[in-house]
């Protein structure tokens, strides 16, 4: 489908603050800035190059950009809140966590992604560069570019409060003590205390379900002294795979409880699993406070989750779009 071109097309372009910014919050000088990091024997000039690279690939984007239409220059920390037009194309300025950071906020918008700085950032999520941008732009506008779907993960809570993951999501303690509540499969349920729940898309399959397999793999092959690898793709059958990964746009999450505690109150039965749109998890919290679910490693962005309310988790009631 085409989009809008020309004057009436409106580019949204998302960036961040650099290292070097942030510190300018905190410190209020390059000088301060300077002498703190060199006091810790890090190297300040890759915070002045990053910041400077980082800039110049904005100032860029929004230039080829004025080329083909409107633009609106976003802040990382505004997008939460910002009202995205329906035909709107946003343009986010790596790294990979900006882009998942922005696209759980879309409505079937289009989101493309930039890689600021090739050699510093692999950029799974950053297929482009702003020097692709005078090429592709006029692709998109004329509908010819691919559209990858992006399945996300959705939290429902009963008191009508909702969040989005375009990884994963938490659902547990803000702090290290164990969380409490009660987890139902279908018609299977039982009480458990642990680390929490981890609920990871296709997408963020190679982030922490990734690493829970890596370490569940290892304790078995130590234990039994029989050697064993388990990765994301094992899981799913070979057509459902591309590239060695799962697939992004599956209706299919996996769920993962880390570090179960077995007791005579307590189960460690329902562990991990398979969750989708007919078959979702519910967890009731039994945790006073402190109880909390949070998207993508952002421990900001989250739900309350305390004693008595019940999540649904599975798959969103939308998708992500990413021009490939």
């Amino acid at each position: 489908m085409s989009r809008a071109a020309g004057a009436d097309a409106k580019f949204i372009v998302v960036k961040r603050k650099t290292r070097l910014e942030e510190l300018l919050v905190r410190y209020n000088t390059v000088q301060q800035a300077k002498f703190y990091i060199e006091r810790l024997g890090a190297d300040f000039g890759d915070y002045w190059l990053e910041n400077e690279v980082y800039q110049n690939a904005v100032s860029l984007a929004v230039s080829e950009l004025e080329q083909q239409g409107r633009v609106q220059v976003l802040d990382r920390e505004h997008v939460p809140s910002f009202l995205f037009g329906d035909h709107d194309i946003v343009v986010a300025i790596g790294p990979d966590g900006l882009v998942a950071g922005t696209l759980k906020y879309l409505d079937r918008q289009p989101l493309i992604g930039v890689n600021p700085e090739p050699q510093r950032w692999d950029g799974v999520l950053l297929p482009f560069t702003v020097g692709d941008l005078r090429l592709l732009i006029p692709e998109v506008l004329r509908g010819k570019r691919r559209v990858q779907p992006v399945t996300l993960a959705m939290a429902q809570i009963n008191n009508g409060q909702c969040l989005y993951g375009v990884n994963d999501l938490f659902i547990g303690r803000k702090t290290h003590v164990s969380a409490r509540y009660e987890i139902k499969l279908e018609e299977h349920a039982e009480q458990q205390s642990s680390s929490g729940i981890i609920v990871s898309t296709g997408l963020g399959a190679s982030g922490w379900l990734r690493s829970v397999l890596a370490g569940a793999a290892g304790i078995v092959s130590s234990a039994t002294r029989q050697p064993l690898t388990l990765m994301p793709e094992d899981l799913d059958a070979a057509e459902e795979q591309e590239k060695g990964r799962l697939d992004w746009s599956a209706d299919s999450l996996y769920f993962t409880v880390r570090e179960p505690f077995p007791s005579r109150t307590t189960a460690a039965s329902i562990v991990f699993g398979q969750i989708n749109g007919q078959r979702k998890l519910r967890i009731t919290s039994q945790m006073p406070d402190d109880g909390v679910i949070f998207s993508d490693g952002v421990e900001s962005d989250f739900l309350n989750f305390h004693s008595g309310l019940e999540a649904t988790i599975g798959p969103a009631d939308r998708q992500g779009h990413l021009i490939v």
